[in-house]
């Protein structure tokens, strides 16, 4: 039995099919169904080797994706043994071949190596279509390859592919038509281009040309292949039909490889938008940082040579103004530019932008020098003269509620190509997340400053408070005595005698003395309450409270009628210059911007610059729409606007950075004869210049008033020094260290010369009323160089050294300065030195 029944088993394992047929036609129903159960139950499970199999399975799209695919050269295959192969063997060997292949550029040289075999050509050609369906035209994929070329040597790239308009030679005749063509003799075709041939020294006899059509009937390649090996170059009916019936198939598998190239490259894409969005609500704290990993991502996601945003100034009305600009170019890495305002308004790609925040709507220039509209205004660029724009997409970006908030740029793609339709779909939704993220950043600074503003504002509340009912009614039926008895009109006037009722009353007088309150119906009572009111909203410090504020606004009140000045002036102007006056220094904490910075207080985070300034002039305003302390009730919308347009400039020209700036234009005013300051912007100007005359006046005082405020500013300035001492590691300077006291006299005589004289002196050049304050300012400049002599005099006594030689140099110079650590220690330096409020007086 056994060896029977190894004899059936040797026949079975020769002769399988046998066992199968006699199953079918021999076998009980009942055998066959226990054999299918029995075959179910040890049916092994399959393990899916998705790197073995070339379909589209999670495994694989991720190994596409990361780039982990190593790309498969096209093997050659045994020539030999396709040979040796049927037809229709060798047809479905090389279908199976193409049909196995996803990547684009490995399965389009398969295809021209495998009809190279099936047709016998020397070499062949591969073109894809591409291009909108009103502009469609070939690039050369794979060019002049042979049976043994490999990928390397026939691939073309963006560098050096062949571009064919459909309809324009062979290749581009047979896109257009869909059409063969089979031509016996090429040289003796007009379609033909016999330059080829001369260049590379290769003689082309017969060409035989189809398209690769999809599944629609559109054209998405031309194959071409030239001259038959065998015979007489010319390809016959049976080359026709093997061609065509394998470029079937071809086109379904390069459809497919298509169809997988585009959606592994908008996985990644999406991939990336993620990330984008990711990074960019990552940045919610800073605009310029935020737009940074903007421009980044947005290089990397179009690969383009530069990239730029702008972002609009929505506080401007009428024509659209950028508040800033970066620009990042490829080559700088992470190296952004900000042009300036002056470069945006001359620049092309500047102006393009504008154009399209106005119309918001995508703008893409495939070639700037030829555009009809901004070709013929390209203008050159002077930050970057080596860079050329050759092709632009530009893009509005817009807030959540559909505004348009700033304008994005991406110029000259890396490959040289024009941007197309997936970089505009792709730069859209790039938008979206930039529109966002702006938004978000923007608001989140606007409520960082909101915050700082409301600590600022529970802090001032929390310490002020306007007058009382009472003290009002009180100072309302006080008598108010004449000017003369307070010397108002007297530029050696002093406060030191006054009480503070007196200083209150005095404030009164000097309104009453114009025609503010009849011109402009300003009620008494509320006069009374708002004085009152700024009087109490200024701290007790030692030298920037009220009473310095009551001389500030007597010296304008001097100027204005004992110097004979007001009659260049409107009655609303000279209401806001008092008020401004009295205003100015409001709840000063007796240390200055530079502290304000170093201390990290809200008010350094609310304001940017000039930062006591700003907040002086904003707890004005604050003062002005308390209830029953608005003096400016009565004065029409137009009127209004005006004089807090003058109490803004007013105040803000309080800080020395300003009087620096403008001073040089003051004085050359003067010097050229402007008398009547009729043009607004002069006449601002001159305003902001007796703002500075009136914040330092007290250097002009008599020498007696000017010691014993000199005293009092010095001892404000020692105070914030010790604070500085006591939190910060550096020093305060010499100007705020009482250890360094001595060194007053010569410092006064510097402030004297850098900031006083000159202002004095152009002031009494233009009107002569004026000329007391030069004088005044020139006698205490004297008895402070007498006190810095004895000084420099008993130093030199005290160290035994020898007198110093006579010299024409002037004395040396040091003025602090409010806004910074450090003083000035020469004229020179001193005109250029950026400070903030009055320093010393």
């Amino acid at each position: 039995m056994s060896k029977e029944k190894k004899k059936v088993e040797e026949f079975l394992q020769k002769n399988p099919h046998f066992l199968k047929e006699w199953i079918r036609e021999n076998a009980s129903p009942e055998l066959k169904a226990e054999l299918s159960d029995e075959l179910k139950v040890n049916e092994p499970v399959i393990q899916y080797d998705s790197s073995a199999r070339n379909s589209i399975t999670q495994c694989m799209f991720k190994s596409y994706v990361e780039g982990k695919r190593s790309k498969k050269i096209s093997v050659q295959k045994d020539i030999s043994a396709l040979q040796s192969m049927n037809e229709k063997e060798l047809f479905m060997e090389l279908i199976r071949d193409v049909a196995n292949e996803l990547d684009v550029n490995v399965l389009c040289h398969k295809i021209l190596v495998n009809v190279s075999m099936l047709t016998k050509c020397d070499r062949g050609s591969l073109f894809l279509a591409r291009g909108p369906k009103e502009n469609r035209f070939l690039v050369s994929k794979l060019f002049d390859v042979t049976q043994t070329s490999t990928i390397q040597e026939s691939i073309h790239t963006a560098d050096n592919e062949i571009k064919v308009p459909f309809g324009v030679g062979i290749a581009g005749c047979v896109a257009e038509t869909k059409t063969m063509i089979n031509i016996t003799d090429a040289y003796e075709d007009p379609r033909f281009n016999k330059e080829v041939d001369k260049k590379t020294g290769y003689r082309t006899h017969s060409v035989l040309c189809m398209p690769i059509c999809n599944h629609d009937g559109d054209v998405i390649g031309v194959a071409q292949i030239i001259n038959k090996t065998n015979g007489n170059h010319q390809f016959n009916d049976d080359d026709i039909e093997v061609f065509k019936n394998y470029l079937t198939f071809c086109g379904i598998g390069l459809t497919n490889a298509q169809l997988f190239e585009m959606s592994v490259l908008e996985y990644k894409r999406n991939q990336m938008l993620l990330k984008m969005a990711r990074s960019i609500f990552e940045e919610q704290s800073n605009l310029d940082n935020l737009v940074q990993k903007i421009m980044l991502e947005s290089q990397d996601l179009l690969k383009c040579e530069r990239c730029s945003v702008y972002i609009i100034d929505d506080t401007m009305e009428g024509d659209i103004v950028f508040e800033k600009a970066f620009d990042l170019f490829a080559c700088d890495k992470e190296n952004i530019k900000n042009p300036s305002t002056k470069d945006l308004e001359s620049w092309n790609n500047a102006e393009i932008a504008r154009h399209v925040a106005t119309t918001g709507e995508i703008l893409n220039i495939p070639d700037i020098e030829v555009d009809a509209k901004w070709g013929k205004n390209q203008k050159v660029m002077n930050d970057y003269p080596e860079f050329k724009t050759r092709s632009l997409l530009c893009l509005p970006i817009y807030s959540s509620e559909h505004k348009v908030i700033g304008v994005a740029q991406v110029i000259n793609k890396i490959n040289n190509q024009p941007f197309n339709n997936n970089d505009i779909n792709i730069f859209e939704a790039f938008g979206i997340f930039c529109g966002l993220g702006i938004c978000n950043t923007q608001m989140y600074e606007e409520a960082v400053k909101l915050m700082a503003k409301q600590s600022v504002a529970l802090e001032v509340l929390s310490y002020h408070a306007t007058a009382q009912q009472e003290e009002t009614m009180k100072l309302k039926k006080a008598v108010i005595p004449k000017a003369s008895k307070y010397n108002l009109y007297g530029f050696d006037f002093s406060d030191f005698p006054l009480s503070d009722d007196d200083t209150v009353k005095g404030t009164i007088r000097m309104f009453l003395e114009t025609d503010i309150m009849s011109q402009f119906h300003v009620p008494y009572e509320v006069l009374c309450r708002w004085i009152l009111s700024v009087k109490k909203n200024y701290r007790p410090v030692t030298y920037h409270n009220w009473r310095h504020a009551f001389n500030v606004a007597q010296t304008m009140f001097t100027m204005l009628y004992t110097g004979k000045i007001k009659k260049v002036f409107t009655e609303l102007e000279v209401f806001g210059l008092l008020v401004a006056c009295l205003c100015h220094d409001l709840d000063h904490r007796g240390t200055n911007n530079a502290f304000q910075s170093k201390s990290d207080s809200p008010l350094a985070m609310l304001y940017g610059t000039s930062t006591m300034e700003h907040h002086h002039f904003d707890h004005c305003i604050m003062i002005l729409n308390s209830e029953g302390n608005n003096i400016f009730q009565h004065l029409n919308p137009e009127d209004y606007r005006k004089v807090i347009k003058v109490l803004e400039s007013a105040i803000l020209s309080t800080d020395l950075a300003l009087y620096f700036k403008k001073r040089g234009g003051f004085e050359k005013l003067v010097s050229s004869g402007e008398r009547k300051w009729e043009d607004d912007n002069s006449k601002e100007l001159l305003r902001g210049m007796m703002m500075t005359a009136c914040d330092v006046s007290a250097i002009t005082k008599p020498w007696e008033v000017q010691q014993q405020v000199a005293e009092l500013v010095s001892a404000e300035f020692f105070e914030q020094g010790d604070l500085e001492k006591e939190h910060f590691d550096a020093g305060p300077i010499a100007m705020m260290d009482r250890d360094k006291k001595d060194e007053l006299p010569k410092m006064q005589v510097g402030f004297i010369d850098g900031i006083c004289m000159p202002v004095y002196k152009t002031f009494a050049q233009m009107e002569k009323n004026l000329s007391p304050l030069l004088h005044g300012c020139e006698n205490n400049r004297q008895q402070w160089q007498n006190l810095a002599d004895k000084v420099t005099e008993s130093e030199r006594t005290k160290n035994g050294d020898p007198p110093p030689q006579q010299t024409n140099s002037s004395p040396a110079e040091v003025v602090a300065d409010n806004n910074n650590k450090e003083g000035v220690t020469d004229k020179k330096k001193l005109t250029k030195k950026k400070s903030t409020t009055c320093i010393m007086v």
